[in-house]
C-alpha cells in the first residue's frame, strides 16, 4: 500500500489520472445525447429522459459500491446513523441535479452546456464561504467574475444577450450546477461521519432508483436496446464510478489543491468531444466559443489556484 501511495503522489501519475477523470465527466454531455438518439427518447419526453438518467445512476451506484467493496475487501454498508445522509445527498446530487441536468441538455447544445455546467465550481466558492465561513479572497473573486463571463459570452448572438435562453434549455443546467454546488457542501460535512465510497456509491444508487420510478410513473419508455446502446449505457455509468473512484484515490494520498486544479480541464474535454460527437463545431469552434471556454478555463483555475497547496478550497 506504501509503494501505491507513493506511486500517486508523483506529479505525472497525478496528471494523468487526474486529465482521464476530466475526459470521463466531458464526455457526458456528448454521450447523454446520443443516448436520446439510441434510445429514441424526444427532446420533449421528460419522463423518458428521467427513466434514462434513472438506470444510469443505479447502475453507477452498483459500481462504485463494488469498486469501493473490492477495495476495502468487504462489502460496503452505511452505518444506520448515515441512511438519512445518504438519502439528503441522493435528493440534492443524483435526484435534483440531474432532473435539471437531463431536461436542460434535451434543449441545449452539448456545448453550451459544457461551459454553463462549469459554473458549478464558482457557485461552490460562494456557497462553501457561507456554509464554513471561508474567507472570499480577491483572486478567488477575479476567477469567480472570469469565469462567468464566459458562461455570458457563450450566449451571445451577433445582437447581445441570446433571447431565446430557456429555463428548459440554458436554465436548468445552470439549475444543476447550482444543485451540484449545494452537494458539495453537503459531501464534505457528510464525509466526516461516513466513508465517502459507501455516501456516494447508495446515494447514486438511491437517486437512480427514484430516477427511475419517476419516470417510470409518467409513462417513460427506454427502448431500442442493442449492443452499441447497451454498451453506451454501461460506459455512462462508469463514468461515474470509475472517474469518481479514482478521483477519490487521488484525493486520499495528496493535497486537495494539487488535484483540484486538473479540473479546470472538465469543459475543454465536453466542448471538444460535443464537437467531434455531435457536429457542433460551428459553435465550438469558432472565436466567441473558444475566448468563453479560455474564460471559463482562467476563472477555474485562479479559483483552484488560490491559497496554499493543500488548502480545501
Amino acid at each position: 500500500m506504501k509503494k501505491n501511495a507513493s506511486m500517486l503522489t508523483r506529479t505525472p501519475v497525478v496528471c494523468g489520472i487526474a486529465l482521464l477523470c476530466c475526459l470521463l465527466w466531458g464526455s457526458a454531455f456528448p454521450c447523454v445525447k446520443i443516448g436520446y438518439r439510441l434510445f429514441s427518447i424526444a427532446g420533449d419526453d421528460t419522463f423518458s429522459q428521467l427513466l434514462f438518467a434513472g438506470y444510469r445512476f443505479t447502475l453507477a451506484g452498483v459500481l462504485v459500491i463494488l469498486i469501493g467493496s473490492l477495495a476495502e475487501k468487504r462489502l460496503l454498508l452505511p452505518k444506520r446513523s448515515s441512511w438519512p445522509m445518504v438519502i439528503k445527498l441522493g435528493c440534492v446530487q443524483t435526484i435534483l441535479q440531474y432532473v435539471f441536468f437531463y431536461i436542460g441538455l434535451a434543449h441545449t447544445t452539448g456545448v453550451k452546456s459544457s461551459i454553463i455546467e462549469a459554473s458549478n465550481v464558482f457557485l461552490s466558492i460562494f456557497l462553501s464561504a457561507a456554509c464554513f465561513h471561508e474567507v472570499l479572497s480577491a483572486k478567488k473573486l477575479l476567477g469567480c467574475l472570469i469565469g462567468f463571463l464566459g458562461v455570458i459570452l457563450i450566449n451571445l448572438t451577433g445582437s447581445g444577450l441570446d433571447l431565446n435562453l430557456s429555463l428548459s434549455g440554458e436554465g436548468a443546467i445552470f439549475l444543476s450546477a447550482a444543485a451540484y454546488a449545494l452537494s458539495s457542501t453537503m459531501v464534505k460535512r457528510y464525509s466526516e461521519k461516513e466513508d465517502t465510497f459507501t455516501l456516494c456509491g447508495y446515494q447514486f444508487f438511491f437517486g437512480g432508483i427514484v430516477l427511475s420510478l419517476i419516470g417510470l410513473s409518467g409513462g417513460g419508455t427506454v427502448a431500442g436496446f442493442t449492443p452499441v446502446s447497451a454498451l453506451l449505457l454501461l460506459y455512462m455509468g462508469m463514468i461515474s464510478a470509475v472517474a469518481y473512484s479514482l478521483w477519490s484515490l487521488l484525493l486520499k494520498y495528496n493535497p486537495i489543491g494539487k488535484v483540484a486544479v486538473f479540473g479546470f480541464s472538465n469543459p475543454i474535454f465536453g466542448v471538444i468531444l460535443s464537437a467531434l460527437l455531435l457536429g457542433e463545431k460551428n459553435q465550438a469552434f469558432t472565436g466567441k466559443g473558444l475566448i468563453a471556454l479560455l474564460l471559463v478555463c482562467i476563472g477555474i483555475f485562479l479559483v483552484n489556484r488560490n491559497g496554499k497547496t493543500g488548502e480545501d478550497n
